[in-house]
């Protein structure tokens, strides 16, 4: 094994910490002639999706994972309708891999493809129902996610599917990135050869054209972006989600199968509870979101072991349906809380430097690196979903004019990361804002809303239907547009 100041080239050889041409020699499509190359920074859902969507662009690219493997830790997600459409459209494959691990809501033969709210809370304790009694009666809100619209599944099963498709070598584990070193510019200002020096921890190094942070909340490259200011980190929502898988058979004795298998949100004042089949129906995923007022320093990892009296503590006052929920959550294997940040205090002003500044055209950042939301809308992979196609259509137009020779790299790629950055902006910082607003709903918060559940069923509609019905050609179209009015501009 190579030392700690060693790094291993992927022909086996060692260089005393640096890979003077890591590009060639980890990717045999990845050359010198080649007119684009990508770095991604991190293998997570956004960067490993984006991954694939530029390898099938035959756009050459590698992925710099700090991880020395693929984890296999993590919740349940699910995939909008309109997410799915754009995971088809970055690679038909990705839509397969949804398929493959979603979880059908409801009964297999007859699905339910709507989203359910219904109060949690409400009850008289005097009656001492049992399970699920309560609810006799109580109406349940719908709301139809279209076809396949909302169906769960374990994101590491679809991270290990995706992963399992990428073309080898792409992954490179156990890189950490300390800084990147942007490219000398010539003599006259153009700068067409250089690339972006990758620096890693270990001493390592890499190259390309172009870096793509999608490492995550605690992203280092948003970090280098915007230096020491409040924008390089997120901030805490107050807000802890406790989490946990619990069997089936168990959910299903405990809640009946028909509310086991079906998704719920259970709304109520000052907390929320999600639940929803994952992995073939063989497990319920179950959320209990719950306020705190302490602070969450962020040197603190933000995922903890919890005990079963704090979950306990904050739904005591609630129906029997839920607290019996929670008691399956609290005896599941390895219940643990997640204390929730995002974005929405400091959203960065661009995803990539405009032109004029320092790095425009090489760096950029994506997914929960650009605009972690709460989960509240279950929609931050989405749109991260969303920012990766509008960077594979971005990238590929630079790449054809690269290649043709219509433009020189430095034209194209500020056009192509201007284009992107500025159609992502707007939406994306938007779901941030939407998602602790319509925490605010669930949990009768809202001031204009409180606990009226007509009202509030209309709010998280409307909020809702502007992330699942996206128009996706027009995003491509205004992708298309501003690259072609920002590349006149260079």
């Amino acid at each position: 094994m190579a030392s700690p100041n060693t790094s291993t080239n992927t022909n086996g050889s060692t260089n005393g910490g640096t890979d003077t041409n890591a590009s060639a020699n980890s990717n045999s499509n990845w050359t010198t002639t080649e007119p684009l190359t990508v770095a991604i920074i991190g293998s997570g859902i956004i960067g490993t999706v984006l991954a694939l969507g530029l390898a099938s662009r035959n756009i050459p690219v590698k992925i710099y994972e700090q991880s020395g493997s693929h984890r296999t830790i993590g919740a349940g997600i699910a995939f909008t309708a309109n997410a799915r459409e754009c995971l088809s459209r970055i690679d038909p494959r990705l839509e397969e891999c949804v398929t493959r691990v979603a979880t059908v809501n409801g009964d297999p033969g007859d699905p339910n493809h709507c989203m359910q709210f219904v109060d949690g809370y409400s009850h008289d304790p005097t009656l001492n129902r049992g399970v699920g009694s309560e609810m006799g009666g109580r109406k349940v809100y719908r709301l139809h996610a279209g076809k396949r619209g909302f169906e769960g599944c374990h994101r590491a099963e679809f991270l290990g599917d995706v992963l399992g498709i990428l073309p080898e070598g792409v992954v490179e584990w156990g890189r950490r990135v300390e800084r990147y070193v942007l490219p000398e510019e010539d003599g006259d200002g153009r700068d067409e050869g250089g690339k972006v020096k990758l620096v890693f921890y270990d001493g390592g190094t890499a190259e390309a054209d172009v870096v793509i942070g999608c490492d995550g909340i605690k992203s280092r490259i948003r970090q280098l972006l915007f230096r020491d200011t409040p924008i390089s980190n997120p901030s805490y929502t107050h807000k802890i989600a406790f989490r946990g898988l619990i069997p089936m058979a168990l959910a299903i004795s405990t809640l009946g199968k028909y509310r086991a298998t079906n998704q719920h949100m259970y709304g109520g004042p000052g907390a929320h509870v999600l639940h929803f089949p994952v992995a073939g129906q063989k497990l319920m995923n179950v959320v209990a979101f719950v306020h705190d007022p302490a602070e969450w320093p962020l040197s603190r990892n933000m995922t903890q072991p919890a005990s079963a009296s704090e979950l306990k503590g904050a739904f005591e006052k609630w129906g029997p349906t839920v607290r019996a929920i929670i008691e399956l959550l609290t005896v599941s294997e390895g219940l643990d809380k997640w204390a929730v940040f995002d974005h929405f205090e400091y959203p960065a002003p661009y995803y990539a430097p405009p032109l004029g500044e320092t790095g425009a055209g090489r760096v950029c950042i994506a997914g929960d690196a650009a605009h972690a939301s709460s989960p509240h809308h279950g929609a931050g992979a989405g749109i991260g979903v969303e920012d990766a196609l509008a960077l594979c259509t971005a990238l590929e137009k630079a790449r054809d004019e690269i290649g043709s020779g219509v433009r020189g790299k430095k034209e194209a790629l500020s056009a192509a990361l201007g284009a992107y950055s500025n159609v992502r902006l707007e939406r994306s910082q938007w779901l941030v804002r939407s998602s602790r607003e319509v925490c605010g709903t669930y949990e009768w918060v809202n001031p204009e809303i409180g606990p009226d559940l007509e009202r509030g069923f209309e709010d998280v509609k409307e909020r809702s239907h502007k992330i699942w019905y996206f128009d996706i050609d027009g995003m491509l179209g205004e992708v298309e547009e501003g690259y072609c009015r920002l590349v006149e501009a260079v």
